[in-house]
């Protein structure tokens, strides 16, 4: 008895998978050189950078030259900041990226990362205010990635914010999910630019915005982690009355 061919749709789709699961990998080996060719320099930069700034060996003599230690210090720690967004960028928008979502305290959290960005937060003398801190609901979400999108959405409200201003976080239970939202009492942008400000590379066309500093990747990052957690990220915001970024993610089961 003849045996019965193989779909063609069947045997395309193998072959499509096939295809596409070696194409992930490629982007995965891609990612992995990329990173530790980019970032095995920069952290001799800094290091190196660090020992001359500090004169662990003895003094450098002429002033500048730890002057200029310094600020190749700052320099590299800023470009090593690009390179992870860029390759983090790059990890969300080919699916590269693996999450394991469980149940995560928003108080333990929020207090990694108000302690992560304690030095932004003193240098513009911004206070973050947590509504019901201590008594936050639990979410369902990958622990790192629930903490980088806290940092990125904090870290753009607090650079935005007037020095001195506050920054307000609240969390509360929506049904079967947890809306956690973040807003700051900066100028604000027009409603029309939203959408440009979620794209990576793009600040929008505010002054405010287009004076900071940043390759504009913490709003995408935000916004495709939260995606890939099985939750969403929305903006609302108006000339004159700040950004309110609202992230909403499942409920700890």
């Amino acid at each position: 008895m003849a045996q019965e061919a193989d779909h063609p749709n069947g045997a395309d789709g193998r072959a499509r998978a096939r295809i596409e699961a070696a194409l992930d990998e490629r982007r995965r080996s891609f990612l992995r050189m990329v990173s530790h060719e980019l970032r095995t320099p920069l952290n001799s930069i800094l290091g190196f950078s660090e020992i001359l700034t500090s004169e662990l060996y003895g003094p450098l003599g002429t002033p500048q030259y730890k002057e200029y230690a310094e600020i190749i210090h700052g320099s590299g720690q800023k470009l090593l900041k690009l390179v992870n967004q860029v390759l983090e960028i790059a990890r969300l928008e080919g699916n590269t990226v693996d999450f394991d979502a469980g149940p995560e305290s928003l108080d333990a959290a929020l207090d990694d990362v108000l302690l992560a960005l304690k030095p932004e937060l003193e240098a513009r003398s911004v206070r973050v205010d947590i509504a019901k801190r201590g008594e936050l609901p639990a979410v369902t979400a990958d622990g790192r990635g629930l903490r980088s999108v806290l940092t990125q959405l904090i870290h753009n409200a607090v650079v935005f914010s007037p020095e001195g201003d506050e920054v307000t976080v609240a969390a509360e239970p929506r049904g079967e999910d947890v809306d956690i939202v973040i807003r700051d009492h900066g100028e604000g942008v027009d409603p029309d630019q939203l959408g440009r400000l979620m794209a990576p590379f793009e600040q929008g066309e505010n002054a405010l915005t287009r004076k900071a500093e940043g390759a504009g990747l913490g709003l995408p990052i935000a916004d495709l982690t939260c995606a890939a957690m099985g939750g969403r990220l929305r903006l609302t915001s108006a000339p004159g009355q700040g950004m309110t970024a609202t992230v909403r993610l499942p409920a700890a089961r």
